[in-house]
C-alpha cells in the first residue's frame, strides 16, 4: 500500500529518521549473537518429530490459521491431515479467518485442501459449540500470539478450552514463542475478566507463551480441561522473534513486523478512540494521527517526556482504509530506538495524556477504556498535570502476578 504525503514531508521525515537511527542501538548485531544455532522447534515441530503420538487414534478438531506452520513453512493443517493414525475431522478459525486476511466478522467456510467445514470462532459464536464438536474427541490449538492482552487469539484459546472441558475431550496446545519476549511484563490490568479483549487477569503485556497461558487459564479460571502442552525445544524466554530463526508470518492483516508487535500494546491502547493507528497505510501501529491533530506540537511534547527507547517524528499521512479513509491526518511516526528499554504501558498512557491535554474534547479519551478496561488509570492520565510514572499505580498487582505466573512457566 502506498502512503500519500507531500514530497517535502517525505524528504524531511527520511532525513529525520536517518538522524534518529544513527543514534539507535544496533539490534541486529545484538540479536545475531543470541540466535538459537539450529533455530527454535515449535510445538508442531516436536509433534512431528515424535510421530504425532499424543494425537494417535484421535478424531481431531484443529483450531488454527495461516500462522500454524512448522519451522520449514509446512502448515500444521496439512501435517495433521496427512499424519498416520490421526483423523482430522473439523477445523476452527479465529479472528481474521483461516487465511488471516479478513478484518471483519468471519463466516463459516470450507477448506479446499481437506474439504472440511471451517467453523468460525469470530462470527455467530466465539466458542466451539456442542454441535460443531460432534465427532471430535480432541481439540488441538496452533496459532501465533503476539504477547498483548487484547490481541484476541488467547481469548479464543481460553474459550475453546472451556468447550473442550464441557465436552470431556482433551485440549492440546502446540506452543509457540512470544514474539516480544517472555520476560518483559508490563501493566496495567483490566478491571473485568471474561471479555474477548480481557479474558483473564493478566497485565497488558503478560510475558508468557500460549502454552503457559493455557496452563494458567486452566487452573486460575477453574476450567479443568484435560490439557496437554507440547513444549518448544531450543527456546529461551529472553528471545525476541528475530532470535528464533523462525520465519515471520503476519499474525493478522495489520501486524506486519516485529517492530509493530512491540509497539502494539502502546498504540493499540488508543485504537478504539477517534484516531487512526495507521490501518490503511504501509506501517500500521508505527504511526497514529487524525485530521484534528497538529503534528509538530504533539511530537515536541512526546519527545520532551524522554520516554525510554522511542522517539516521535511529526508526520502527515492519508489512510486508504479504516478510520479517516482518504482524509489527511496529522500525527507522528514512531521510531523504536531500543526495544529492550521501551515501556509500552508508560508510552501508551503518555500518548493518551498528551492527546487529551493538547486537543481536549477533540480526542475521545474515555474510549481508551474499551480495550484497556481500567477507568481509574485512564482518569489518572486525564487528570495528570505533567509527565508522570504510571507504573506505581499497578506495581503491587504486577508483583502479585509475577508470583502467580511463576507457577506456570515452562522455559528458562
Amino acid at each position: 500500500m502506498k502512503n500519500s504525503t507531500c514530497l517535502s514531508g517525505r524528504v524531511w521525515w527520511a532525513a529525520s529518521l536517518a538522524i534518529v537511527l544513527a543514534a539507535a542501538p544496533l539490534w541486529a548485531g545484538d540479536a545475531a549473537k543470541s540466535v538459537a544455532p539450529d533455530g527454535v522447534m515449535c510445538g508442531i515441530d516436536v509433534l512431528v518429530r515424535d510421530g504425532f503420538k499424543p494425537l494417535a487414534g484421535r478424531k481431531v478438531g484443529l483450531i488454527t490459521n495461516h500462522t500454524g506452520l512448522n519451522r520449514f513453512g509446512e502448515s500444521t493443517l496439512e501435517l495433521i491431515h496427512a499424519a498416520p493414525n490421526v483423523d482430522l475431522v473439523a477445523l476452527f478459525s479465529p479472528e481474521h479467518g483461516l487465511k488471516g486476511v479478513l478484518d471483519e466478522r468471519v463466516a463459516d467456510s470450507t477448506d479446499p485442501l481437506t474439504g472440511l467445514k471451517v467453523f468460525s470462532l469470530y462470527g455467530e459464536t466465539r466458542k466451539p459449540t456442542a454441535e460443531t464438536l460432534k465427532g471430535v474427541d480432541m481439540l488441538v490449538f496452533d496459532i501465533q500470539d503476539i504477547g498483548t492482552r487484547f490481541y484476541t487469539y488467547i481469548s479464543t484459546m481460553g474459550m475453546a478450552m472451556e468447550a473442550a472441558a464441557e465436552a470431556g475431550i482433551p485440549f492440546v496446545v502446540l506452543d509457540r514463542p512470544n514474539p516480544i519476549t517472555a520476560t518483559r511484563v508490563f501493566g496495567p490490568f483490566a478491571d473485568v475478566e471474561g471479555k474477548f479483549t480481557a479474558y483473564h487477569d493478566v497485565p497488558l503485556v503478560h510475558g508468557m507463551t500460549i502454552g503457559e497461558l493455557a496452563k494458567m487459564f486452566n487452573v486460575e479460571r477453574k476450567i479443568n480441561a484435560d490439557l496437554v502442552v507440547i513444549e518448544m525445544q531450543g527456546y529461551k524466554r529472553s528471545m525476541w522473534y528475530d532470535e528464533t530463526l523462525l520465519t515471520w508470518v503476519d499474525p493478522s492483516p495489520n501486524m506486519r513486523s516485529l517492530t509493530q508487535a512491540a509497539l502494539y500494546p502502546a498504540i493499540g491502547m488508543i485504537e478504539a478512540c477517534n484516531v487512526s493507528v495507521g490501518r490503511g497505510t504501509d506501517t500500521p501501529f508505527e504511526r497514529f494521527g487524525a485530521p484534528w491533530i497538529k503534528e509538530r506540537p504533539l511530537a515536541a511534547r512526546l519527545n520532551s517526556l524522554g520516554l525510554a527507547g522511542v522517539r516521535f517524528l511529526p508526520y502527515r499521512f492519508t489512510p486508504n482504509a479504516s478510520k479517516f479513509k482518504n482524509e489527511e491526518c496529522g500525527g507522528v511516526q514512531i521510531v523504536l530506538t531500543d526495544r529492550n528499554a521501551f515501556d509500552p504501558s508508560e508510552t501508551g498512557l503518555s500518548i493518551v495524556r498528551e492527546l487529551h491535554d493538547l486537543f481536549g474534547d477533540a480526542f475521545e479519551v474515555d474510549k481508551v477504556t474499551r480495550l484497556l478496561f481500567n477507568e481509574g488509570i485512564v482518569n489518572q492520565a486525564k487528570s495528570s498535570k505533567g509527565p508522570t510514572t504510571y507504573t506505581k499505580s499497578w506495581q503491587p498487582k504486577l508483583d502479585a502476578f509475577m508470583a502467580r505466573r511463576s507457577e506456570f512457566l515452562l522455559y528458562k
